[in-house]
C-alpha cells in the first residue's frame, strides 16, 4: 500500500546495485587514468617517415617502460625541438652500423628490412659509426624521407620516451 506522500522508496537493494555500478564506473576510470598517465600513451604519426610500416594519419600505442631493441620502433623528442618522433633503433651501443648500397649492414652483416623500399635509396652509403655504449642508432623505415641518427648522431637511451606496442611493427 503507498504511504500517501506520492514518493515510492528506493529499495535498498536497487540503491546498492547503483551504488556498486558507479564505484565500479570509478574504478575503471581510475585505471585508465593512471595507465595513460604512467605506462601507456597514443601518439598520433605526423610524418610519412615510418612508411609503409606506420602510415603519416595512424595513430600508435606507447608503452613507456620497454628496454629498446634493435628492430622496436621508439619515439622521442624531436632534436629539432618540435613535438615527438618515431623511429626504429637499428643498433645499439657498442654495435657498428653503416649502409652499403641503401642495405643496412650492423657489425659487419647485412641486415633484412622487409619493410624498407630499396629501390627509393638505391646506391645510398653512410658510416661506419660504432653506436657509444647508452646510445641507439635510430633510422626511419623510409629513409628517403627520415631525419635521423643518420642526421642527429646516436640516440642516449634515457631519451627515448617509449616503444610501439600497438599496432605491432615487424622487427629485424
Amino acid at each position: 500500500m503507498a504511504s500517501g506522500t506520492g514518493t515510492a522508496a528506493v529499495p535498498l537493494a536497487s540503491r546498492r546495485r547503483r551504488h556498486r555500478s558507479v564505484v565500479a564506473v570509478l574504478a575503471v576510470l581510475a585505471v585508465l587514468v593512471v595507465l595513460r598517465l604512467w605506462v601507456l600513451e597514443p601518439l598520433w604519426v605526423s610524418s610519412s617517415s615510418m612508411e609503409p610500416t606506420i602510415p603519416e594519419g595512424s595513430v600508435v600505442l606507447l608503452y613507456r617502460h620497454a628496454e629498446p631493441v634493435p628492430g622496436s620502433l621508439v619515439s622521442f623528442a624531436n632534436p629539432s625541438g618540435t613535438g615527438t618522433v618515431l623511429k626504429r633503433v637499428v643498433a645499439v651501443g657498442g654495435q657498428t652500423v653503416a649502409i652499403e648500397d641503401a642495405r643496412l649492414v650492423v657489425d659487419g652483416a647485412a641486415v633484412p628490412e622487409p619493410f624498407v623500399d630499396h629501390s627509393r635509396i638505391d646506391g645510398t652509403y653512410f658510416g661506419p659509426v660504432t653506436v657509444p655504449d647508452g646510445h641507439v642508432f635510430v633510422m626511419g623505415d623510409n629513409r628517403a624521407a627520415s631525419i635521423d641518427s643518420r642526421e642527429f648522431g646516436p640516440l642516449p637511451v634515457d631519451e627515448i620516451r617509449a616503444t610501439v606496442v600497438w599496432p605491432t611493427a615487424p622487427s629485424e
